[in-house]
């Protein structure tokens, strides 16, 4: 069985410490007058090295979390291009070999579409993640009919849950903000369907868009769902960050949803709070001024 990298690398750090000690040693029996310089010398040399041992022990660490988060991204993301792939195909071969009347082809085609839409949403929130980080997305501001691009979203994704009540809306007629149309929905669509995946079946989710007195936009999503505890809030913003290995969690999703709306919102000088629902659940709440 071959040794890790990492443990190779500790014994030769182990060995130069040794081979230090010893040559001091040796040195100071030689010409004890030297002793202060030897011990002096010594101290420095194994400061700088205890230093960036410690640097480079945090660099090991920080990889690895890199590499392991990406393949639980990896695995996730082959989950969520099966399923939907596997389902249309399930249903165009439906269609295809048995003879079937007009109500339940359109009945099947629709169900196509919506896992259509799904995968569409995957691609645009991986190319979009792609593009902010590699700082080639420049964010098109306009004037954005937020209440206009809320409802259509919400009309959308209605569609995905069980009733036509598991969306409850408060929104306020005509507000507008300066913004960009395409990200704006991306921030939109990640958190009413986080707000859905992590709650049970047919347990409403709450959607408001207000203007306050002040003049600030407050655009709020609170779910009756499992929560997010204290000590995870400060990291469900980082990219491919998800509680849990893949193998292990049962809800969908690739880790790029918050990742993404952190970081448009943050092109957009708005700020988000994340705190928990009562008596349980999630609330998300952005604010732009």
């Amino acid at each position: 069985m071959s040794l890790k990298p990492i443990t190779i690398f500790y014994t030769l750090v182990f060995y130069v410490f040794a081979q230090l000690f010893w040559w001091a040693n040796i040195l100071v029996e030689l010409e004890p007058d030297r002793r202060g310089m030897v011990i002096g010398e010594g101290f420095v040399f194994v400061t700088l090295m205890t230093f960036g041992i410690y640097k480079l022990h945090q660099a090991i660490n920080k990889e690895k979390k890199i590499s392991r988060q990406q393949k639980n991204f990896l695995l996730s993301v082959t989950h969520e291009l099966k399923s939907p792939l596997a389902s249309i195909k399930l249903y165009l071969q439906t269609i295809h070999k048995r003879d079937l009347d007009r109500e339940q082809q359109k009945n099947f085609i629709g169900k196509s579409l919506l896992d259509i839409e799904r995968l569409d949403d995957l691609v645009e929130n991986m190319l979009l993640a792609t593009k902010i980080e590699n700082k080639s997305y420049s964010f098109p501001k306009e004037e954005l009919n937020l209440t206009e691009l809320v409802e259509k979203i919400v009309s959308r994704l209605q569609i995905h849950v069980c009733s036509k009540d598991s969306i409850i809306t408060s929104i306020d007629a005509n507000v507008y903000i300066t913004g960009d149309r395409f990200s704006m929905a991306s921030v939109i669509t990640n958190l009413i369907e986080n707000a859905v995946k992590y709650s049970s079946d047919c347990v409403p989710v709450h959607i408001d868009l207000h203007r306050k007195s002040n003049g600030k936009v407050c655009f709020k999503v609170a779910d009756l769902g499992i929560g997010i505890p204290d000590i995870e809030k400060p990291k469900i913003f980082e990219k491919f960050y998800r509680v849990g290995s893949e193998e292990t969690r049962k809800t969908k999703g690739t880790g790029l949803g918050l990742f993404i709306v952190k970081q448009v919102l943050d092109n957009h000088q708005a700020q988000i709070k994340v705190r928990n629902n009562q008596p349980k659940g999630t609330v998300f709440e952005v604010t732009f001024d």
